[in-house]
């Protein structure tokens, strides 16, 4: 009987989530009170709260169910000595696409927060989590530019900080775009050709 009522619980708390992810999609999170959600997923107030502190904790559950973008990035094994960095990178950046590319749920959350979420009030720490982790990413491709340099497969004239946050940009806008208009390209042949484009060049350079 116990292990049924931990069961219903956490189905209750997933359908929460469920609601609040489709709830802040359509009217943004701002605009989306507990009530929202409570009706929208055909619960009292009451059960929301006794599984969510205030609509900055239900958020942030729902971010702990994906692994964004930046997050997977940091995630993904470091450079082995015996590996070209550059070649590394690509395989790196790529998978990362793809893992976005792949999951409509990372892609509405990615989604939400991207467009539909003012990082101010209780979504402050939050907020500073996420730069945390593009700070941690940037600083991951960084390293990754500067074994790069060390291998001379870049210019020894190379700012690999600078490389790094240009690299970052350029992925982070690719996700933003594909986010907001799926239809507009495929992420994938985009990035890849971006990406790739982007290496080449930063190799090339005199």
């Amino acid at each position: 009987m116990v292990r049924k009522t931990k069961e219903e619980a956490q189905e209750t708390r997933n359908l929460i989530l469920d609601t609040a992810e489709a709830v802040f999609s359509e009217k943004g999170v701002s605009r989306t009170t507990l009530n929202d959600i409570a009706k929208a997923a055909d619960l009292t107030r009451g059960a929301i709260y006794w599984h969510f502190k205030n609509k900055a904790d239900l958020f942030d559950a729902m971010l702990q169910r994906v692994i964004l973008p930046m997050d997977e990035f940091i995630a993904t094994p470091d450079l082995h000595p015996e590996q070209q960095p550059l070649a590394y990178l690509r395989t790196r950046s790529m998978h990362v696409v793809r893992t976005l590319a792949e999951d409509p749920r990372t892609q509405r959350v990615f989604d939400i927060v991207m467009h539909k979420a003012e990082m101010v009030d209780d979504m402050l720490p939050i907020r500073d989590r996420h730069l945390e982790a593009i700070q941690g990413c940037i600083q991951t491709i960084e390293t990754d530019f500067q074994a790069a340099i060390d291998k001379g497969e870049l210019p020894a004239n190379t700012n690999a900080r600078q490389a790094a946050i240009g690299l970052h940009a350029l992925i982070d806008g690719l996700f933003a775009n594909f986010v907001l208009s799926p239809n507009l390209f495929n992420l994938m042949e985009q990035a890849e050709f971006t990406i790739d484009n982007y290496l080449n060049g930063l190799a090339n350079r005199k």
